[in-house]
């Protein structure tokens, strides 16, 4: 080593001496960190185990190997997989000094719960922003995190996040953050998985603060969770249990599970709306793991003591409408009625667009009634559910549209992340994202509220309250709006988003 040339950063774990490396803008890396141990054998389906401790000094220079993935289809590739150990952390630092007691960000990523990995994304920017600590990490998605088996505890998926939030409480002063002061923040799954994080008993004091961008309104009773595993599995010939599965190859697993995905709408009378959604898996109200839906535990004052930062981006639903052949000129009458009365609340949904958005195309309202089934109405609904629990939210929307194909998307859903992190390659090529003046603006909105709120408690904005309604409009210039979804927010009045049943049975409705 060159004498001028500092020596890699090092930093104690519970578990044993890590060594990561020095970064560009004064950073130290840590990649690969093991949070837990690697969930194979008899651990395949288990709750995430202990570390394994380790002498010497363990090198943490890469990303650890993703878990397995259900291919969601283009633009969402899946890599070849490596090995089993999966539940990995990623961390940035500004310097691993224990006495630095820097404020916390812990991402959890999103990828309709059966897809996702800590690798896709490179937090060096938003670390600086403030001199912020961010973490990453994995957990177990689709076949592996989130089916309802008989004999396997529920929401693997879930609990992997909480194991990495406790690794995080004992281990992140060692990488000169504060135990104190952590916030985790997410984008769809990852959001969803933030608002059951709010009401898991078992996730109570490993965070002070919440980002739940894009929250989706899925969650399943266990009776609908079991119907889907067993169609799931159903293919393999083989029970759907976890000891039958245990010897199945979990890359393989993973991607049997994808053949189910165009068939789903084939289980409506079974599924109900869910068999209409992009992905099979969703987080299960056990009662015990998850023991209520967020919108029910928030408004019963459970997260009252965690401020939460939670949002929508306006044209949610355009980015599926799109890669799934729709636009202005190729949606129908038709396959508008029918996305108005799948999806639309209340008893005659179309009237009801119709009547409130007079001079909407039927392109438009097929976007907007989908758009506020699966993102924009759980979002709103969890601001208010905080609200009347006796806690603080405050409400962002972006509406700053994405520059591909001449704005197409629009606002689209996913693209608040990577101008959340402010990187430019990776899922920011879908949206014709580049560094230009605009989209660092809004950018820098992000990052700057972002890790303000992980340090002060507060992004800059006022708090959302259930009469004036303020929310962040997050554009090129930035801005307060009252109320500014309201239109399509009475609409929603009375709806009860919660726990999703098997059609026609009592839970459909239940909160």
């Amino acid at each position: 080593m060159n004498a001028s040339t500092p020596p890699p950063p090092i930093a104690r774990t519970s578990a044993g001496v890590v060594r990561g490396r020095s970064e560009s803008g004064g950073l130290a890396v840590f990649r690969g960190v093991p949070f837990a141990g690697a969930p194979v054998g008899e651990a395949r389906f288990g709750a995430p185990r202990p570390v394994v401790a380790w002498d010497g000094v363990r090198d943490a220079l890469d990303f650890g190997p993703m878990p397995p993935q259900t291919p969601l289809g283009p633009p969402f590739p899946v890599p070849p997989p490596t090995s089993y150990d999966w539940l990995t952390v990623n961390v940035w630092t500004p310097a691993p000094d224990p006495a630095a007691r820097r404020p916390v960000l812990v991402w959890v990523y999103g990828g309709g719960y059966a897809a996702g990995f800590s690798a896709g994304y490179d937090a060096g920017r938003l670390a600086r922003q403030r001199g912020t600590v961010v973490v990453t990490f994995n957990y177990r998605v689709g076949m592996e995190g989130f089916p309802r088996f008989p004999d396997a505890p529920a929401n693997r998926g879930l609990l992997d996040q909480v194991a990495a939030l406790r690794w995080v409480r004992e281990n992140i002063a060692a990488f000169g953050g504060d135990p104190d002061r952590v916030t985790v923040f997410g984008e769809s799954a990852g959001a969803g998985s933030v608002a059951a994080l709010l009401a898991m008993p078992s996730a109570r004091g490993l965070f002070h603060g919440a980002i739940a961008q894009s929250v989706p309104g899925t969650y399943f009773s266990p009776s609908l969770a079991a119907d889907i595993t067993s169609a799931l599995v159903a293919p393999l010939g083989l029970p759907p249990t976890a000891a039958a599965l245990a010897s199945q190859d979990p890359h393989e697993l993973a991607r049997s599970a994808a053949a189910l995905l165009p068939a789903m709408r084939e289980h409506r009378d079974r599924w109900g709306v869910v068999a209409h959604t992009v992905t099979p898996f969703s987080p299960v109200v056990d009662g015990e793991v998850l023991p209520q839906a967020p919108w029910q535990a928030l408004r019963e004052g459970a997260a009252r003591d965690v401020p939460l930062i939670v949002g929508h981006n306006r044209d949610e639903f355009r980015l599926f409408h799109v890669l799934s052949g729709g636009g202005p000129d190729r949606t129908t009458p038709e396959q508008t009625r029918t996305a108005l009365e799948l999806f639309g609340p209340g008893p005659a949904p179309e009237s009801a667009y119709r009547a409130a958005f007079p001079d909407a195309s039927d392109d438009d309202l097929c976007v907007l009634v989908q758009s506020d089934w699966t993102f924009r109405m759980p979002t709103l609904h969890l601001a208010e559910a905080q609200v009347t629990g006796g806690g603080r939210a405050h409400v962002y929307e972006l509406t700053w549209p994405a520059p591909a194909d001449g704005g197409a998307l629009g606002a689209c859903h996913g693209l608040d992340v990577p101008l959340t992190f402010g990187t430019y390659d990776g899922i920011a090529e879908l949206f014709g994202l580049r560094p230009t003046p605009e989209a660092e603006a809004v950018s820098e909105q992000f990052r700057s509220a972002w890790t303000a709120f992980a340090e002060e408690g507060t992004p800059g904005w006022q708090p959302y309250d259930l009469r004036s309604r303020q929310v962040r409009i997050l554009d090129t210039r930035g801005r307060t709006a009252g109320d500014p979804e309201g239109v399509a927010r009475g609409l929603w009045e009375g709806h009860v988003f919660g726990v999703l049943g098997l059609a026609g049975g009592a839970e459909a409705a239940g909160g």
